[in-house]
């Protein structure tokens, strides 16, 4: 993988750069449709590609391990040609999975022993292990496996999950690096950055991993539970340390406003569930903020979903027609709404790669911003 930093904004740390993998070019900032379990849910191949334009989707390690399998996707030349994606996929190490299974899991050194949400059975994740789940997937970025420490832990707790995860990242970069990829091209890892809402940890890590020399960087543990304004604190922070010359990622962040005021911190790459998972419930992100297409405002309302027409669904398909659907219980809403809104983001982020070259970033994020809080 390379990474070019093209431009830098001249009155905030925001950037323009472009990723290459074996799979295409990635023009930053990104967002990344998450495909947990090979699918981005309720949006067809072919509409993430054409219309919605994705230039990188997200798999997850933990999902994908269980279901459909490692010998299944071995068998079909990795998640590339299982799901018939063409462009780069990046995978989460299922870090954030084992942290969300705090009932049903046990941390130690040597790994994380955890029960299915499926079935119930036993599994046992080593950072070894996970290296060799990832390699089997197939993804152009993989990430080293972690802990993410919940966002209200104490002190203590947090510098000794950072410790494991640093201890972690040691054994999985060495395994890396004494593998090979599986399918013909090239894969790198992404080591990611924990520590919680403490600084004198949050430096600790950034300054740990950056000694290693990755591609990249993805920083982990955030929108986690921890008030937003400490999320940003701890962005900036990271941002400080990690390489200016290497790719920043956000994980699972997020609203349209996190993204823009990331991107001011000197994030490049982000993914998150809500676009997909708010729009199944009926909420749309639009340029003049959020709307509720169940409320009865829009029953009548028969002007297009959005003049804006981020995506063919805008102009296709009336407010009162969606308003309809998700009245009804269509499955038709759900895969409008989540065209829409990962089609919106998407713009979102390109039109911030076009201000940040045009000089302009600033001005445009501020107007941005005190639109999009609005609700329609």
């Amino acid at each position: 993988m390379d990474f070019k930093l093209e431009y830098k904004d001249k009155g905030s740390n925001a950037r323009a750069g472009l990723i290459t993998t074996d799979h295409g070019c990635i023009e930053t900032p990104i967002f990344m449709p998450v495909g947990t379990q090979g699918t981005v849910k309720a949006v067809h191949m072919t509409e993430l590609r054409d219309d919605i334009n994705a230039q990188i989707i997200l798999g997850n390690t933990y999902h994908l391990y269980l279901r459909p399998g490692l010998e299944i996707l071995e068998q079909a030349g990795g998640l590339h040609r299982f799901n018939s994606w063409e462009r780069p996929i990046l995978t989460d190490s299922g870090g954030f999975q084992v942290f969300s299974l705090a009932e049903n899991r046990k941390l130690s050194n040597e790994g994380a022993e955890f029960r299915s949400h499926i079935d119930g059975s036993k599994h046992f994740f080593t950072p070894e292990k996970v290296m060799d789940i990832q390699r089997t997937i197939g993804a152009d970025i993989i990430m080293a496996f972690d802990e993410c420490c919940p966002g209200d832990a104490d002190y203590h707790y947090a510098k000794k999950s950072l410790a494991l995860t640093e201890s972690w990242l040691e054994r999985c970069v060495r395994h890396f690096n004494s593998t090979g990829p599986k399918y013909g091209y090239g894969q790198c890892i992404f080591p990611i950055v924990q520590g919680c809402v403490y600084p004198e940890l949050r430096r600790q890590a950034a300054q740990n991993v950056s000694e290693i020399g990755a591609d990249g960087y993805a920083i982990g543990g955030l929108a986690v539970g921890e008030p937003t304004e400490k999320m940003y604190e701890m962005v900036e922070i990271v941002n400080e340390i990690l390489p200016e010359d290497k790719p920043r990622y956000l994980m699972g962040v997020g609203t349209p406003v996190n993204l823009l005021e990331a991107i001011e911190r000197g994030v490049d790459m982000f993914d998150c569930i809500m676009p997909t998972r708010n729009g199944r419930n009926g909420q749309l992100f639009t340029i003049n903020g959020t709307m509720n297409m169940r409320n009865r405002k829009w029953a009548d309302d028969f002007s297009p979903i959005d003049e804006n027409r981020y995506s063919f669904v805008d102009t296709l398909y009336s407010k009162a027609y969606l308003h309809h659907l998700f009245k009804a219980d269509e499955l038709l809403a759900l895969q409008i709404a989540s065209i829409h809104n990962l089609a919106f983001y998407l713009w979102l982020v390109k039109e911030a790669r076009r201000q940040i070259i045009a000089g302009d970033f600033l001005l445009w994020k501020k107007n941005m911003v005190a639109d999009l809080n609005k609700r329609v």
